[in-house]
Order: C-alpha cells, then structure tokens, then sequence
C-alpha cells in the first residue's frame, strides 16, 4: 500500500495523541515524561484537530492508519480564544502539578507574541520515524501551506526547540527563518 495524505477523520484522533507524544521530546519518545501521555497532545495536537479540522492534514500509510499529521490553525488570536473558550472546559482538572506543558494548557495567551503580528498563522508537524526522511512532511507541509494561501493566508509562523536538530534542518530547507529568536520561525504560504 501507498502512503496518501488526506482529511482529519473524526477517528484519528487516538492516532493523532500517539504519533504527538512519540515525537514530544525533540522529535523523539515522551512517553512516561509528563503526567499523563496525553498530556502533549491536549496542547500541541488535539485542540487543532477538534477545534480546526478542515485545516489539518493526516499522513495515512494506505491502510487508513495515521502515521502523521499537520495541524494548525489560519488566525492565532482566533485560535487563542477558542482554546480558551471550547478547549480548556474539556480538559479543566485532568492534570495538576507543575509539568511544562500543564503551563502552557492554562495560559494559551502564551501563543500571542508581538513578533508574530504578521504571522498569523501556525502549525504542528510530526511524523513517526518511520515515515520521516521519505519526503512526506514536505507534501504535508505543501498540502498545509497552499491550503492557507488559498485561504488568503500570507505567513505562517512555528516554534522549533533548539534540541530538535533534524526538525530544525527540515524547515530550513522548506524556506523557514527566524523571525525575532532562533526558536521561532515564518515564512511565507506562497510556495
């Protein structure tokens, strides 16, 4: 069977929180690293899918199994107050101590950065390493980034941990480049 990239199907969703916690720790497995493996999904994965899914994009390896997938959304300070509003009430109480990622669930204002101002878009990419190197997050990228421009979306922003080596390299070559640090990268939609 052929690898295809298609829609977010309703039933990914479990597929979705795996593949984000088995990429969480720079690119690598995170399982059994915060307080829950679902922890990094109900920040980094879920919320797009739930709250966005027209714009995400799943990496299916032919046999309708996910394997990877691109999220995001076309409006941040939109997608801010979504996860505020539609997000948060679904995840209140599931988790408590002080895990990072805990942090950034309760406080999704941390996404709205002046440097962003004329990025308005973001994203998540994250394939198992089994389907990395293939060429297929770079059609996933595409597929995301002409959706955006059809859209009339002109930039697109992400965050990209220094740790994360091979991640980094990757959006280098897709034309990424700091915006105002090392760790957050933009670039046009227009391919």
């Amino acid at each position: 069977m052929q690898p295809k990239i298609r829609s977010y199907r309703p039933d990914d969703l479990e597929s979705v929180y795996d593949i984000c916690v088995r990429t969480g720790d720079n690119g690598g497995d995170a399982r059994g690293q915060h307080v829950s493996d679902r922890l990094l999904g109900d920040v980094y994965a879920a919320p797009y899918v739930v709250l966005e899914p027209e714009t995400a994009r799943i990496l299916d390896d032919g046999t309708g199994r996910a394997v990877g997938y691109i999220v995001g959304t076309r409006d941040t300070p939109e997608f801010v107050t979504r996860f505020r509003r539609e997000w948060m009430p679904r995840t209140a109480g599931l988790y408590s101590g002080d895990d990072w990622p805990i942090e950034l669930l309760n406080n999704p204002e941390s996404m709205l950065r002046p440097e962003i101002a004329d990025y308005p878009a973001h994203l998540h990419i994250d394939l198992l390493p089994d389907w990395q190197g293939k060429g297929l997050g770079r059609q996933l990228m595409s597929e995301f980034l002409a959706g955006l421009h059809a859209a009339g979306v002109l930039r697109v922003h992400l965050g990209v941990s220094p740790k994360n080596t091979g991640a980094r390299a990757f959006y280098d070559r897709l034309g990424f480049k700091p915006i105002a640090e090392e760790t957050l990268l933009g670039r046009e939609t227009a391919t």
